[in-house]
C-alpha cells in the first residue's frame, strides 16, 4: 500500500511544485515506485515535466468519467496530469455526495502499484486540497525562507487538525521543508530559526539551497536528477528523500518522548 504525501502551502511561490517533482524523482532514484498527482488547475507540475495534454487528466477522473490514467515519465515514475478544466471542479462537485473522498476512492485502484503517491496541492484550502488531505497520511509544508512565507502557517495547522479530527485520523504533518535558502542572508537564517521554534523536530534537517539548476530544469521538461544530477539542488533533494523515507518508517509524531534525566549531585 502506497504512502500518500500532500505538499501543501496556500501561499504561492514557495517551491511547492518544484519540491513535489524532485521529491518524487528523488524517491525513484532511491528505488521507490512513485506516482505524482498534479492537483493544481494551473498544471505547473505537468508543464514542468514537459508532458503534453492528455485525454484523461485528474479532472476527468474526479468527475467520474474515467479511472486514473498515469503518464509514464520514466520507469517507476508516473504522473497523473492536470489541466485548466480542473478549476471548475469545485463548483461542479458542490452537490456531490461524499465529495471530500473522491480522490481517496480513485487511489484505491492504484495504490498497490506504488510505494509513494505525492500530491501537488493547489495554493488554496478549498475542495481539491480537502480531497488531498483526506487521502493522505503525511503532509509536507514547503516554506520559502522569507518573512512573508511564514504568514498563514497557523491556518494550515488548523485545517490539518480539523481534517484529522473529522475525516482522516491517519493524517499528520511529517515535515516542514525550508526552500530557497541562502545561508549568507541573515533573514534566511532568522526565518529558519523561527520555524524551528514553531515546528521543532518536524523541520527537515536538509534545507533546499538556492540553485539555478532547479529553475532551469522545468524549461527542459526535466526533474533535477535528469537535468543536473551533480547540482546542489539534486544533492539537497536526495537528502530530503532519505529523511522522508526514514520518517515514513519511524514517524516523528509516534516516537516516544525522551525521558528527562534526573538531576545528579556532583560527587564531593
Amino acid at each position: 500500500m502506497a504512502t500518500v504525501v500532500s505538499l501543501l502551502n496556500h501561499k504561492g511561490g514557495v517551491g511547492k511544485t518544484t519540491s513535489a517533482i524532485n521529491i518524487g524523482a528523488g524517491l525513484v532514484e532511491l528505488g521507490k515506485r512513485v506516482l505524482l498527482v498534479d492537483l493544481d488547475p494551473q498544471a505547473n507540475l505537468t508543464l514542468s515535466l514537459g508532458i503534453p495534454r492528455q485525454a484523461v487528466t485528474i479532472y476527468e477522473s474526479m468527475m467520474g468519467e474515467s479511472d486514473l490514467a498515469p503518464f509514464e515519465v520514466k520507469e517507476g515514475f508516473h504522473v497523473v496530469t492536470s489541466s485548466l478544466d480542473l478549476s471548475s471542479a469545485e463548483m461542479e462537485l458542490v452537490n456531490e455526495a461524499g465529495r471530500e473522498f473522491i480522490l481517496r476512492e480513485l487511489f484505491a485502484g492504484v495504490d498497490a502499484d506504488y510505494d509513494y503517491i505525492i500530491i501537488d496541492c493547489p495554493p488554496s484550502l478549498g475542495l481539491l486540497t480537502l480531497n488531498a488531505l483526506t487521502s493522505s497520511q503525511q503532509v509536507i509544508i514547503p516554506l520559502q525562507t522569507e518573512f512573508l512565507a511564514m504568514q498563514g502557517l497557523a491556518k494550515i495547522k488548523q485545517v490539518i487538525q480539523k481534517v484529522k479530527l473529522r475525516l482522516n485520523k491517519d493524517l499528520h504533518i511529517s515535515g516542514v521543508l525550508a526552500t530557497m535558502y541562502d545561508q549568507r542572508k541573515v533573514l534566511n537564517r532568522d526565518v529558519v530559526e523561527t520555524i524551528h521554534k514553531y515546528f521543532g523536530p518536524l523541520v527537515f534537517e536538509t534545507y533546499i539551497r538556492n540553485n539555478v539548476s532547479l529553475a532551469e530544469a522545468p524549461s527542459q521538461g526535466q526533474d533535477i536528477f535528469t537535468y543536473s544530477g551533480s547540482s546542489n539542488g539534486a544533492k539537497d533533494y536526495l537528502k530530503v528523500c532519505k529523511e522522508i523515507m526514514e520518517r515514513t518508517d519511524n514517524p516523528i509524531h509516534t516516537r516516544p518522548r525522551k525521558k528527562e534525566q534526573p538531576a545528579t549531585t556532583p560527587a564531593k
